[in-house]
């Protein structure tokens, strides 16, 4: 009954004006990155972080504006993944299998409406799994000391390249560098300078949201500028959208898969690292085991989409189990928002329920009322939506990089916090140009200081004694699990990526044959 009094409590939060506006747009834009192909919801929150700088909003109004994106974007992905056959994500990447396949038979409406509602069960049986389950996680929490919390950092970067990675060298050369990063600086502890090379404007370290925005935002409009040109223009006009709501009967018929895979979808969320696209390829590969006796999956069975839907957007309201509870991202996206909770001077982990109900409260209760916004939004606004594919990238791109320059300067006012971000963003793109990911070296820039301080702390109480740092049953067992969480994608990594790519290349072989 007291999560259900602080949860009402959150309500009283979020029913505001303001907070119901701002989680209007948030779901609005976030639906318009989440369509965009290659964009995700991870680039969707980070190009508009600036935005929620710029406008001066508390901390409450500016996590549900970025939350909403974030929900938004899993919801958005999904339509080029059915129109166009190309994922706006990787976790959208298990929905063209059987979304593309209904938009060629004249469902495309359908088909998107139907995704539209697998996609509110899923995030809204998370978000109730968030209510009940983060404040257990706290009291566990509770237990943690310095040397518990460094191996926990530690799981973190273990497992965040997650379980779908094929190279875990290049997830732990990422995460070297963002530590690497984060030394810049002062030294907390002895006032020396350390990797400053004399310039004073890096004393006090880099700023962590210039280094997500070049990053992310500004890396994406030079991977744009590079490949993309007009392509998406030319492949929506052949797609007609037809009957925009799903029959009675198909939501019967497809309601125990959404159900099914919800659970499981938010089961992947919470696990550290595994994130909406092992979610997605689960809930879609076991419920084709499970009730695909015709062999109907691959041909535009409503059934292969509602799976994965369910299973990355529950997949992605588990991913903030861990990261308002524990402090620790579960998955890409979280990791970014974990630096707008620092970025607002909020200290996610254990006491953020205590210190901070009201925003977490009112956070997981904008949630619940962004799920009912995107399911009201996204079925008769689908036409519209499908439009934004139209936009070509000479558009769109000049647009995200002065929402990142306007936004930077704005937060700093500092010019040499944009010449930082370009540095940011060329890097980036060579990153992701060497198939690096990105998000390892965000996480590095986050908990560097954290996880040093922790390990300074750890090893003065013992006096120097390193076997503090598995002195304890937790520590052991998180150092257990930090180290199959890295084995696991080496072991395992490739084959599912085989089997995920080999699924699709199928259906567009089937796709030729026709």
């Amino acid at each position: 009954m007291e999560v259900l009094a602080s949860l009402g409590d959150g309500f009283s939060v979020a029913f505001t004006l303001q907070n119901l506006m701002l989680a209007a747009l948030g779901c609005f834009l976030g639906t318009i990155m989440g369509a965009l192909p290659g964009l995700g919801p991870s680039n969707g929150v980070a190009i508009l972080i600036p935005l929620a700088f710029t406008l001066g909003l508390p901390p409450t109004a500016a996590l549900i504006l970025l939350t909403s994106v974030y929900y938004g974007a899993m919801y958005g992905g999904r339509i080029s993944s059915i129109l166009l056959n190309i994922p706006g994500d990787e976790p959208a990447l298990m929905t063209c299998l059987d979304g593309y396949p209904m938009a060629q038979k004249g469902r495309a409406g359908e088909a998107l409406a139907l995704s539209g509602v697998a996609s509110f069960v899923g995030a809204f049986l998370a978000t109730w799994g968030l209510v009940f389950i983060a404040p257990q996680l706290v009291k566990v929490a509770l237990l943690f000391g310095p040397a518990e919390y460094f191996a926990l950092f530690t799981l973190a970067f273990a497992t965040l390249g997650g379980i779908s990675s094929t190279n875990q060298a290049k997830a732990a050369f990422a995460a070297a560098l963002g530590l690497g990063i984060a030394m810049i600086g002062v030294d907390g502890q002895t006032g020396v300078p350390r990797f400053t090379f004399g310039e004073v404007h890096l004393y006090d370290g880099i700023d962590f949201l210039v280094a997500l925005v070049g990053l992310f935002a500004l890396s994406e409009v030079l991977i744009f500028l590079e490949h993309r040109h007009g392509e998406s223009e030319a492949s929506a006009k052949k797609v007609e959208i037809g009957r925009i709501t799903p029959s009675l009967s198909m939501l019967k018929y497809c309601t125990p898969t959404m159900l099914r895979t919800s659970v499981l979808g938010f089961v992947a969320g919470v696990l550290p690292g595994a994130g909406a696209s092992l979610g997605s390829f689960i809930s879609y590969s076991m419920e084709k085991r499970l009730v695909d006796r015709e062999g109907t999956f691959g041909t535009g069975d409503p059934r292969g989409v509602a799976a994965p839907e369910a299973g990355n957007n529950a997949a992605a309201g588990g991913a903030l189990v861990p990261m308002l509870a524990l402090g620790v991202p579960g998955s890409g996206t979280t990791a970014v928002l974990l630096a707008v909770l620092l970025a607002l001077n909020i200290t996610p982990g254990p006491l953020l329920f205590t210190q901070n109900p009201d925003v977490v409260w009112g956070l997981i209760a904008a949630l619940f009322i962004g799920n009912f916004m995107l399911l009201a939004m996204n079925i008769p606004m689908v036409g519209m939506f499908t439009r934004v594919l139209l936009v070509p990238p000479r558009i769109l791109m000049p647009v995200v990089a002065m929402v990142s320059f306007v936004g930077i300067y704005g937060i700093s006012g500092s010019s040499f916090d944009l010449l930082v971000m370009v540095l940011f963003g060329v890097l980036g793109w060579l990153l992701r140009k060497l198939d690096v990911p990105l998000v390892p070296i965000i996480l590095g820039i986050l908990l560097g200081n954290a996880m040093e301080a922790n390990l300074r702390r750890a090893i003065s109480i013992s006096d120097g004694d390193w076997s503090v740092l598995v002195g304890s049953p937790l520590a052991i067992g998180l150092w257990v699990i930090a180290f199959v969480g890295f084995i696991l994608p080496i072991i395992f990594g490739a084959a599912l990526k085989r089997r995920m790519k080999l699924a699709a290349s199928k259906e567009d072989e089937g796709e030729l044959v026709d």
